[in-house]
């Protein structure tokens, strides 16, 4: 009750404006099925706010959106992720989550200057010439102005916000124990990790705080691609940059979006779509490390049909065995190897129970319903969509480290198709597909996987002995333990220790009680109202704790 109590106090403002949020449109009664101890249920009663008939009248899916959207970028960004999770959320929610912007007012230039001095160690206007004071763009974690270097070298600077780390940093610890409490509480919801989804988003969203990572990343990125002359990152300029201050090339091209303006300035569409979708592909299927979010704002067209990248701040990593089992879902998609893809699929739902009867008549209808199917007509993204909602209808969840990788995806296709109308990205993943298989048994690769099985083979014979003989002596001396992972029994001790704190919480009040009178009879000493300081403070203390006691038992029988 202790930790509870201080995680209240010290995010209670938040949660107030969380909870009246979420009451005003509706969703008081998710709030109450929390549980006792749901932080957000004990800050929404003291608000008495109801939502409205009208708000009411509209479906839950547009209620959700409209309260994420008014509950603030960090929670703009988690819905905007959860928009990939067709296992989760059924489409009218998908579109709805889609829908979802992260558009906020530009911070003035006064409020980002004393940060942006911090960084520098001086004025910007000492550093920089034509420093302009006007953002050309902006986001909630950031926005960018433009500047010249002292020789005359146009850059961009991306400026952190003020304060938003404090700010993102309350709404990950809300999310991260609203994810606990509904891990523990919804049964039907442990299958899709609520805890891994919200830790995963907290990792990515810390990691595009951090605008040195961003330009570590778009580096990397550059590197990966320096063979290839059609694709283009920003040089940064590390002197001027740091956690809070990005400063890099300015890419003077056609925005990603101004496609009348790619064609009067004579740029062949059809292959700028090819070039930034194989780009897009290679970061995921051949180096593992892509840009999460390709989407038209992020991406610039310039001469000679090449194709620039921006804003790497949001990236994913795929490991060596993952992409070989997308290259494997892949090629069964193409071959209609049911077998294959159904293994694939329970290997990606972990320790879930399948029915394999049942999972295998869906795969073989979904498998039939693209058959013969034209390629220019096939969309990934309801592919995708069809395929999510067959794990969803077999209680299975697409891992958490999948989600950014399919959002990806989606975007990439949506961008490939406003460029050519016939832009399929299935045609161009083939390639890809063929060269991991193809790669998977060259003979180095063999000889490697060869290698490492006969190492871990061995490993485990020559440890084996000994192993059985431990466990032998912890069996013997009665010390053997077996771990049980059993949420409602960890519900269970969550009750009981907070039982116990309200136990140990009554014992320091009523020592508080007896030392305070104890003081009261000690003359001398500093007087507080004419009685003794340290007594006054005592009795004060047993006074409010005894009040939290008190409270905190009332609502627990009230639940």
């Amino acid at each position: 009750m202790i930790r509870a109590t201080l995680f209240v106090i010290r995010d209670f403002r938040r949660i107030r404006a969380i909870a009246g949020i979420l009451m005003r449109y509706g969703w008081g009664d998710v709030a109450k099925r929390l549980g006792r101890g749901s932080f957000i249920r004990r800050a929404g009663n003291a608000l008495n706010s109801e939502a409205s008939r009208e708000v009411m009248s509209l479906p839950s899916e547009v209620r959700a959106r409209l309260a994420i959207q008014e509950l603030g970028p960090t929670f703009v960004k988690l819905g905007q992720v959860l928009a990939t999770r067709p296992d989760i959320f059924p489409p009218n929610w998908i579109a709805e989550f889609a829908k979802l912007q992260d558009q906020v007012p530009p911070v003035a230039f006064e409020e980002l200057l004393p940060e942006l001095e911090k960084a520098l160690g001086r004025s910007p206007f000492d550093v920089f010439r034509d420093f302009q004071v006007e953002p050309i763009a902006g986001a909630s974690i950031a926005q960018v102005h433009l500047a010249k270097l002292q020789d005359g070298t146009p850059v961009v600077l991306k400026i952190r916000r003020p304060n938003v780390q404090h700010s993102i940093d309350a709404d990950l610890r809300l999310l991260m124990h609203l994810g606990k409490l509904v891990e523990a509480e919804f049964e039907q919801a442990r299958r899709f990790q609520p805890e891994e989804i919200i830790s995963q988003f907290s990792k990515s969203l810390k990691r595009e705080l951090d605008l040195a990572l961003e330009g570590r990343n778009t580096e990397r990125f550059a590197q990966n691609f320096a063979k290839d002359k059609n694709v283009k990152f920003a040089k940064i300029f590390w002197e001027f940059s740091s956690e809070s201050v990005l400063v890099m090339e300015h890419i003077d091209g056609i925005a990603g979006n101004a496609l009348q303006e790619a064609r009067e300035a004579g740029l062949d569409l059809k292959l700028l779509a090819e070039r930034g979708a194989n780009a897009v592909l290679k970061m995921v299927l051949i180096d593992g490390f892509f840009h999460a979010d390709p989407h038209p704002g992020n991406i610039f067209y310039l001469e000679n049909n090449r194709v620039a990248i921006i804003d790497c701040g949001m990236v994913g990593r795929i490991s060596f065995e993952r992409r070989g089992e997308i290259a494997d879902l892949l090629a069964a998609l193409v071959s209609r190897d049911i077998e294959t893809l159904r293994d694939i699929l329970i290997i990606w739902a972990g320790d879930a129970e399948v029915d394999e009867t049942k999972l295998s008549a869906d795969v073989d209808e979904f498998i039939c319903n693209y058959d013969n199917a034209p390629l220019k007509h096939l969309k990934f993204s309801a592919l995708l969509n069809d395929l999510t909602t067959i794990m969803r209808e077999n209680h299975l969840s697409v891992p958490p480290d999948l989600t950014m990788l399919f959002k990806a995806l989606v975007t990439l296709e949506g961008l490939g198709r406003q460029l050519d109308p016939d832009f399929q990205i299935v045609s161009h993943l083939t390639p890809f597909v063929k060269k991991i298989i193809i790669d998977r048994y060259m003979p180095s690769t063999l000889f490697k996987r060869g290698r490492r099985g006969i190492s871990s083979i061995a490993n485990a014979i020559t440890e084996l002995p000994g192993d059985v003989s431990q466990v032998l002596k912890e069996a013997g001396r009665g010390k053997l333990k077996i771990n049980l992972d059993l949420k409602r029994l960890d519900h269970f001790g969550h009750q009981l220790d907070h039982s116990t704190n309200r136990l140990t919480m009554a014992m320091i009040t009523a020592a508080l009680i007896v030392g305070s009178s104890i003081v009261m009879t000690v003359r001398g000493g500093p007087t507080l109202f004419g009685l003794p300081a340290f007594g006054f403070i005592g009795f004060f203390l047993a006074f409010v704790i005894g009040v939290m006691l008190v409270i905190s038992i009332w609502r627990s029988g009230r639940d």
